[in-house]
């Protein structure tokens, strides 16, 4: 693609030759005289002076700069515009078959199983070894790639990405004790995903013991996450890696949770509450905030100096320690 071809639908302003053809996309560091690159944080700006790039998307602030390296794209939010161009590259790698051939490209791969009871969008692709069971329901647009499961009576909305390996519907980990054994519960709801999601590799969400699991729409998964039974996600919340949610949470809308972070059972996050990385929620967080740590959670501010005091907890015992033998018996 030309850079003409990119401004004209994404918009910006550029700055240089209009039918400078780009032939790929890279970060500053590595790109050719070929590739388009970008720069949103100021500090990097050491890197946009060498870079050999064809072109960089950059901000208003930092437009004097690129400009004395070469052409760019000027715009508001550079990250956001350099999503959109990968959206757009994609685009047009798909329309040429993927590879570039021209080929078309096949939307439900011979090797897939597809119950005859499931619906499948015609727009849908259920790529290599996939299995869409009885009931099951795939939306427009939507992307499975290799070995996604998608179990009995579970639903996939609209313009959602499933990565190798994900599977929806699994049954939810319920057992009543008798004795010194295990009954099994069955597990009879099912997996309700909205449009506009997008699931991380080896992701796993269990259906329902009797509602559905729900993920609502815009919400993004990473890879390795385990999501319980009945556990609820509201619109637009997204998790990092290894995030693992036990059953009937319920977590807002626009929340944020980072990676190996663990959610308890039957609590309740609200809307805009941000979780650090390896953090255990361990009670319900209703006021919107930041929060971090183990011992316990807290808010973040609060946390970090209680961490920094933890750190002299040694070294203050021992003064205790020096004080208390000073004092008069």
């Amino acid at each position: 693609m030309d850079l003409a071809s990119i401004v004209r639908v994404l918009g910006g302003e550029l700055h240089g030759d209009a039918e400078c053809v780009i032939t790929g996309l890279a970060p500053l560091e590595t790109a050719t005289p070929q590739d388009l690159s970008f720069l949103s944080n100021p500090k990097y700006q050491q890197q946009l002076a060498a870079s050999r790039a064809a072109c960089v998307i950059v901000s208003p602030a930092l437009g004097d700069a690129a400009l004395a390296r070469g052409a760019c794209i000027v715009t508001a939010q550079p990250y956001l515009y350099f999503a959109k161009v990968t959206q757009l590259w994609k685009q047009q790698r798909d329309l040429a078959g993927g590879d570039g051939s021209g080929k078309a490209v096949s939307l439900v791969h011979p090797s897939a199983v597809v119950d005859a009871t499931a619906v499948v969008d015609p727009t849908a692709r259920i790529g290599p070894l996939c299995v869409v069971e009885a009931g099951a329901r795939i939306g427009a647009h939507t992307v499975l790639k290799s070995r996604v499961t998608v179990g009995e009576d579970c639903v996939v909305g609209a313009r959602c990405i499933l990565h190798a390996g994900v599977v929806i519907g699994a049954d939810g980990f319920g057992f009543a004790q008798d004795g010194e054994r295990w009954e099994k519960i069955e597990q009879l709801g099912a997996v309700q995903i909205g449009d506009d999601v997008e699931i991380g590799a080896n992701t796993c969400i269990d259906r329902g013991a009797l509602q559905d699991t729900v993920i609502e729409d815009g919400v993004k998964l990473d890879n390795l996450i385990q999501i319980g039974h009945n556990v609820r996600v509201g619109r637009n919340t997204a998790m990092a890696g290894c995030v693992g949610v036990a059953g009937s949470a319920t977590i807002g809308p626009n929340c944020t949770i980072g990676g190996g972070a663990i959610v308890l059972g039957h609590l309740t996050l609200g809307a805009n509450v941000h979780i650090s990385a390896a953090t255990v929620v361990s009670k319900s967080i209703l006021k919107p905030g930041h929060y971090t740590g183990m011992f316990p959670i807290d808010e973040n501010a609060s946390w970090e100096r209680n961490a920094a005091t933890l750190k002299q907890l040694h070294s203050l015992r021992d003064r205790i320690k020096t004080l208390e033998k000073e004092l008069p018996k």
